[in-house]
């Protein structure tokens, strides 16, 4: 428990997962969802962008990758800063980032411009998903701590789902410059509303916090190191991200790209992607009844991720690909990487309550990472005018990277009978 959470004790006791904390909950959510729908219209603004402003696929794909490459930085910093300073007032300062980078990103005219607004949005948002779901461990029982995480990307990935074809829609209305105005404006909005209401609950008779003092940047590099040297904290970061960062790079950029490449109208390739986005809605408290259900951790990861594999692989190289057939898989590709949210929560059953900022963060970081990498290296693999022939000789590395992350789960400690399987903390 933060300093801040524990410091007020004459103050009234907070209810723990009462109305406020659903106050607090829902305004930390609609921050996820709001930044997510400026990171995935990427997808559906991005050809605008590199029309208008004289760009190429390649630089495209590079500013995508500098947001991922930025957030995974900062991401594993944002955990331990939680951990450290409560929610006040770092979170409405994350709103107030992506704020600036929203209307940075609306006055894109050069790739510079482009590169920069990716950076901003990307500083603010790395204290978004994961401080959702610190609030979430703060606001609730611990017990709930996992299917909070999920409802929070179940929100998220319905928001993108909905919000592509919206974005789409509105473009027929509006400039991209217009709308990302829009998106701006709403962040001011939100940052009042951060401002007013976000904090950590009181809790009554608090014990005086235990938190290291000193340095601040020693502090966080000393949680970031009992992190990675929590073996199942690794491998969680590991497969959680071999999952999310796939579908970070389909939703992002690729899965438009490679359903056009396909013959499919910009519109319906649009909907598609957004069908992914609709089954990570899905799958991600799916997954963790699932993984409590089934009283093991391992087999619904290893299984999940193979079947996220096989997905993708299908999407990439199937001869030949009816509407039908490309809805069931794009949604398949979304609800199987649902299982990225066992990552969070092995994480956060395999390190004292103190630390769960820092590993959610670390799992949260790899997973930016890994959709960084498979969104650049693909861009830098192929022609200025790719062919479907181009795509598939590139985004092996997707299916690749999922057998990978397969073989981490498999590694991991099941804890069978354990009480952290059935009552997640």
């Amino acid at each position: 428990m933060s300093d801040q959470g524990t410091r007020i004790t004459s103050s009234r006791p907070s209810r723990i997962g009462g109305p406020e904390a659903w106050l607090v909950w829902v305004l930390a959510t609609t921050f996820v969802v709001w930044l997510f729908a400026i990171q995935t219209g990427y997808a559906v603004v991005s050809p605008e962008i590199q029309q208008d402003a004289g760009l190429t696929l390649a630089q495209v794909g590079l500013a995508a990758s500098i947001y991922t490459w930025v957030f995974a930085l900062v991401q594993f910093f944002s955990g331990s800063l939680l951990d450290r300073f409560g929610s006040r007032p770092l979170l409405a300062i994350a709103v107030a980032l992506v704020a600036v980078g929203a209307f940075l990103y609306a006055g894109t005219t050069d790739f510079a411009t482009l590169a920069a607004a990716q950076a901003v949005l990307a500083v603010g948002a790395s204290f978004g998903f994961v401080g959702a779901g610190y609030i979430g461990g703060k606001w609730f029982v611990a017990a709930r701590y996992g299917l909070m995480f999920g409802l929070v990307q179940a929100a998220a990935s319905l928001g993108s789902a909905i919000g592509q074809p919206v974005i789409l829609l509105l473009l027929g209305a509006l400039s991209w410059q217009q709308l990302l105005l829009a998106f701006g404006v709403f962040g001011v909005l939100l940052v009042i509303l951060f401002v007013v209401i976000v904090r950590d609950p009181v809790v009554a008779d608090a014990a005086p916090s235990t938190a290291p003092r000193g340095n601040v940047i020693a502090v966080i590099l000393r949680d970031l190191g009992h992190c990675f040297a929590t073996r199942d904290v690794v491998l969680s970061a590991l497969f959680g991200g071999a999952a999310f960062g796939t579908m970070l790079a389909v939703g992002t950029l690729w899965g438009p790209r490679i359903m056009e490449a396909r013959g499919a109208p910009t519109d319906f390739a649009t909907v598609l992607t957004a069908l992914a986005w609709l089954g990570l809605a899905v799958g991600a408290p799916l997954v963790n009844i699932v993984s409590d259900r089934w009283r093991s951790r391992k087999v619904p990861a290893v299984v999940w991720l193979l079947l996220q594999a096989a997905a993708i692989a299908l999407v990439i190289y199937l001869p030949t690909e009816g509407q039908g057939v490309a809805v069931v898989l794009m949604f398949a590709v979304g609800l199987f990487s649902g299982v990225q949210m066992l990552g969070f929560t092995v994480a956060g059953e395999s390190v004292d309550g103190a630390y769960i900022g820092s590993a959610s963060a670390i799992v949260n970081g790899v997973c930016f990472l890994i959709g960084g990498l498979l969104t650049s290296i693909p861009s830098s693999l192929m022609p200025a005018d790719p062919a479907l022939a181009d795509y598939q000789a590139a985004l092996w590395l997707m299916p690749a990277v999922l057998v990978v992350g397969a073989v981490a789960a498999a590694l991991l400690r099941d804890r069978v009978g354990d009480r952290s399987v059935v009552d997640p903390a």
